[in-house]
């Protein structure tokens, strides 16, 4: 598939769903497809660096997630010790960076990704995002409480709180929000996930389970994301109009 190299999201943010059901219909516990998924990781990495993709964001663990059955919590937590590869990151020269309620993470998982963060803080190809222990109405509940704090302190006068200042207290302020969001697994929710950052993002969803999510699949969704025009609040007139002033 030709995709034009000229119009490449920036940021792209994935919802990767649909490990456990993948797994389910091969007969085989839940914790085989979140293994496979994270096989899907690593290609889907590789091929987004290759494409100059800058920012990639994966949800692997909402806060929601710690309501599951504590064998499979057991299970992802273990998994995200034995997937933090230097290899993924260093062959491709990414840095890894990671945002959620760390602080309910076992101490080693804690310590793994504190290393992984310091250890890659140097690659410049793109960066890996991973949304662990992560949920919107935590992150904006967060900044709120950051923003208040500092108003009670005296350090800002609230009548100079603004959307600017609300994206930079929140946990994703050193990247741009998302241009696409994709979800894999056949479901059309957004499940709590960059509720903020995706006011204008372009939302693509499709059937296909993570485990099988695969590098035509992505090329797939950039496709389809090429081919829309994005508006934010203009008429399509003012965009064309526009394209051809900067011409």
């Amino acid at each position: 598939m030709q995709l034009d190299t000229n119009n490449i999201p920036q940021h792209i943010a994935i919802i990767m769903d649909g490990n456990g059901r993948w797994a389910a219909e091969r007969g085989k516990p839940r914790s085989f497809g979140h293994q496979a998924g994270v096989d899907t990781v690593r290609r889907i990495t590789s091929e987004c660096t290759r494409l100059g993709v800058k920012y990639l964001t994966l949800y692997t663990f909402s806060t929601e997630n710690w309501n599951r059955p504590a064998t499979e919590v057991a299970a992802l937590m273990g998994l995200v010790l034995t997937s933090l590869e230097d290899e993924i990151f260093m062959k491709n020269n990414v840095r890894f960076r990671v945002i959620g309620d760390l602080n309910r993470l076992p101490i080693e998982v804690q310590q793994k990704l504190h290393e992984t963060e310091e250890h890659t803080a140097g690659n410049t190809a793109m960066t890996m995002v991973v949304a662990l222990s992560y949920s919107s109405r935590w992150e904006i509940t967060e900044a709120t409480r950051q923003i208040a704090n500092e108003a009670k302190e005296g350090r800002i006068n609230p009548k100079d709180i603004n959307e600017d200042m609300l994206t930079q207290h929140m946990a994703t302020s050193f990247m741009p929000d998302p241009d696409l969001l994709i979800r894999t697994g056949g479901e059309e929710r957004i499940s709590n996930y960059l509720l903020w950052q995706i006011a204008y993002s372009e939302l693509y969803f499709c059937d296909t389970f993570w485990p099988d999510f695969n590098e035509e699949e992505l090329k797939n969704a950039i496709a389809d994301y090429q081919h829309r025009q994005r508006r934010f609040g203009k008429t399509g007139a003012q965009i064309e109009e526009g394209k051809e002033h900067k011409a």
